[in-house]
């Protein structure tokens, strides 16, 4: 059986009320210690090698030095003392350490100092308890979370904590030290990569709830004809989920702007629609982006489609089979006096003269038209 295995608890922390926080937290850093391997095998601990550790909250209610209390002291390898200007009023706190004392372990008791000034002599400052003064105890070091080796408070307490552990396990300092600042540095660098990957998220989620402009281009990317009226009045819709927002392209130079669109909708599939006098409707879907051109086709029958009837004005009689010609295309009435035939859209126009077999009293056709147009014939 080793010396440890000889106690029920490798420590006792002795603490005042008022040090409870403290308390609290040494014993939780002391019991989840994890010893290097090496270490480990050479004097043939355990990975977390400081278990248990014994803070009377934990187990029983704090009062007087009864004799539970004497038998957790008993039973405890270490005695650690928190060093405080509290402590050292404590006469609870002194009795713990006289009682330790008696057991003639006075090797085994360390002091973890968190407030006041060791050997002051000032009450309102001194941190240890007169009792190690009355024992005779030898020259106390103590572990001091104030003692500044570092700039940052914070090491300068991880310092203190790692004195401790090696005066309770009875190892070079250094031995783990260097492997503490090693753990301390790995457990900077993940939480600065945990803090940029949170602040990169939180930049994220704000940049996806910002709003942007939308601005819609539409090309004409059908054949150019100048001698049709140009684009006017486009009416361009887009649609997000169940909100629907228009706008008008007065020309083929101005643009559709929707504005204040949530940024979280760039790059998602949305609805667009399209329409406009003289041009094939759109409707479709697109990746949303904060510019965009939508191409848009002519509708080559709004001028290219020709239908009209021929009519006699004097017999009121549909002219058929007459043979007529629109801008250098022939066609032949049909026998209701119909005349259909198509224009490319690269020849088409506004307005076409029309010549025929037989004498017209008005050459020319608009267009847009249909079979509800008529030309007379005399």
């Amino acid at each position: 059986m080793t010396t440890t295995d000889a106690y029920k608890y490798y420590a006792f922390i002795s603490y005042n009320s008022h040090d409870t926080k403290w308390g609290k937290r040494l014993q939780r850093k002391l019991e989840n210690y994890s010893m290097p391997t090496t270490l480990c095998s050479e004097h043939g601990w355990k990975r977390q090698p400081m278990k248990p550790v014994f803070f009377a909250p934990t187990d029983i209610q704090p009062g007087g030095l009864t004799a539970e209390l004497q038998e957790r002291l008993k039973a405890s390898q270490h005695l650690i003392v928190i060093c405080s200007p509290n402590s050292a009023r404590s006469k609870w706190v002194g009795q713990e350490i006289a009682f330790f004392h008696s057991l003639g372990r006075t090797k085994d008791i360390h002091f973890f100092i968190i407030d006041g000034i060791p050997h002051s002599g000032d009450e309102a400052t001194e941190c240890f308890n007169p009792v190690v003064e009355e024992l005779g105890m030898p020259e106390i070091l103590g572990a001091n979370i104030h003692e500044k080796v570092f700039r940052w408070a914070w090491l300068n307490k991880e310092r203190a904590f790692v004195q401790l552990i090696t005066k309770l396990l009875g190892v070079e300092f250094d031995a783990v030290w260097q492997r503490h600042k090693r753990m301390l540095v790995r457990r900077i660098i993940a939480w600065a990569i945990g803090i940029v990957a949170v602040i990169a998220a939180l930049l994220a989620v704000w940049a996806a709830n910002q709003p942007v402009d939308i601005n819609v281009t539409l090309n004409e990317a059908s054949t150019h004809n100048e001698n049709l009226p140009p684009l006017e009045n486009a009416v361009v819709t887009m649609t997000l989920d169940n909100e629907t927002k228009t706008d008008t392209v007065a020309h083929v130079d101005s643009k559709a702007i929707f504005s204040n669109v949530p940024h979280r909708y760039v790059g998602q599939q949305i609805r667009l629609s399209v329409t406009c006098r003289d041009f094939m409707p759109i409707d479709t879907t697109v990746t949303l982006a904060e510019t965009l051109t939508i191409d848009i086709y002519r509708d080559a029958n709004v001028y290219g489609s020709i239908q009209f009837k021929l009519w006699n004005q004097t017999t009121e009689q549909v002219v058929a089979g007459c043979e007529v010609e629109i801008g250098g295309y022939k066609a032949v009435s049909d026998n209701e006096g119909q005349v259909s035939l198509f224009i490319p859209l690269d020849e088409q126009k506004t307005s076409y003269t029309v010549s025929a077999a037989i004498p017209l009293l008005d050459n020319t056709i608009y267009t847009p038209c249909g079979e509800n147009d008529v030309l007379l014939t005399e």
